[in-house]
Order: C-alpha cells, then sequence, then structure tokens
C-alpha cells in the first residue's frame, strides 16, 4: 500500500495519485493527470455552476443577468396622438383661409365671384383698403389683387384696370382708364377716376367678364 504525504490515504501499490487528493504518490510519473487536488477541482465545478445560474440568456445568445436587488425602470413613451394632432391643427387652421390664387383670405371683408365660365364661383378676396383688378404683368411691375388673366382669353382686361376701395364700412368701385370699360349692374360704363358705391350683391363687368360683388357679414 501506498500512503498519501499529503493526505495520509492508504493507496493501492499501483496508484500513482491518491484517490483522496489527487497528490502523486511516491514513484509517480505523472502522466496522466497534473497534480491539481481534487477537492480544488470540485471547488471551481461547484462556483461555475453557481455563476451559471445567476444569468439568463435570451434568444440572441446574449446573457442577460438578473439580480434581486436590480429595480424596474419604466420609460414613458409619448403619446402617439401628439404628432398626429399637430397636422390636424394645421390643417383646420389652414382650412379658415382661402388660398393666394383667388379664393377669400382670411380677414376678408367682402369678395369678387366669377359668374360665368368654367371657373364660375370662384372667389377673389377684397381687403380694407385698395384692390386693385386687371391682368398679371411681371415684367411691367403689374401685380393685380384680382388676377384675371387666366379667365380672360379674349384680353378684353387691361393690366390695370380698376379697383375697388373699401373703407368705413362702405365700398366703392373706380374704372383706371381701361380700354374696353368697367360696369355695375349693366348700368352705362364708368366714367375713369370717378368712384362708383357698390352694394352686397351688385354685378360687375369688366371687360367681357362677369363678377358679383358679395360684403362679408
Amino acid at each position: 500500500m501506498k500512503k498519501c504525504p499529503t493526505c495520509g490515504t492508504e493507496n493501492t501499490d499501483d496508484s500513482q495519485y491518491c484517490d483522496e487528493c489527487g497528490a502523486m504518490l511516491a514513484g509517480g510519473d505523472g502522466g496522466r493527470r497534473s497534480n491539481i487536488p481534487l477537492k480544488i477541482d470540485a471547488a471551481l465545478e461547484k462556483a461555475t455552476s453557481k455563476a451559471a445560474a445567476n444569468f439568463d440568456s435570451t434568444t440572441t445568445g446574449a446573457p442577460v443577468f438578473q439580480s434581486s436587488s436590480a429595480t424596474s425602470i419604466e420609460i414613458s413613451q409619448p403619446s402617439g396622438n401628439a404628432n398626429q394632432d399637430a397636422p390636424a391643427a394645421f390643417e383646420n387652421e389652414a382650412a379658415r383661409k382661402f388660398s393666394a390664387d383667388g379664393e377669400k383670405a382670411n380677414g376678408a371683408r367682402a369678395t369678387l365671384s366669377l359668374e360665368r365660365g368654367d371657373a364660375a364661383g370662384k372667389q377673389f378676396a377684397i381687403l380694407e383698403g385698395e384692390s386693385y383688378i386687371g391682368r398679371w404683368d411681371a415684367d411691367n411691375g403689374v401685380f393685380p389683387d384680382v388676377d384675371l388673366d387666366k379667365h380672360d382669353p379674349e384680353a378684353k382686361i387691361s393690366r390695370r384696370h380698376a379697383r375697388i376701395v373699401s373703407g368705413g364700412g362702405a365700398f366703392s368701385i373706380e374704372d383706371l382708364g381701361s380700354t374696353n370699360g368697367t360696369f355695375v349692374n349693366r348700368s352705362r360704363r364708368l366714367i375713369p377716376g370717378v368712384s362708383h358705391a357698390l352694394r352686397d350683391g351688385d354685378e360687375i363687368i369688366v371687360g367681357k367678364t362677369f363678377l358679383r360683388f358679395n360684403v362679408s357679414e
């Protein structure tokens, strides 16, 4: 029998290592295993198993460590309606205004509406002060408030044809020396430079284009 010099355990004569602690016995060549005590191996294995029990793996294989003292933090997300309400509010505000191509604008006191043609019913804003009627001519610096260029295929409307003046709740129209004249309710041609009072519902003819004047309430 061979006695282990480390722990004193009796081992068989053919043993090269102690069966109890794994120490090399006298006459052993160490060819089968390293001289690491079995108790140390067991301790390492136990520690590894305990560490493995403290984490879990997700489907991606990444470890997710768990702790009994961990605090759950909930991050509030902004309401989905916040971003949706902003465009809707903008659209509602825009709906209260008429576009710059001639529809009724916010703050308009009166309107001129086309009476005939494909664009019949289209409105042009008449704001406080002076509103000029004519045809757009950027080359000559003519930018009328009521641009009838697209609605005058025969070019009967002068570039600076007429103007409507608004003030103190009253409205008047004045011909600016147009070639084909301005008419109110199919009466005689207006004298250039002389104001003519306007009332709600009056018909205005500039050149050969028929318009209806309406006062906003």
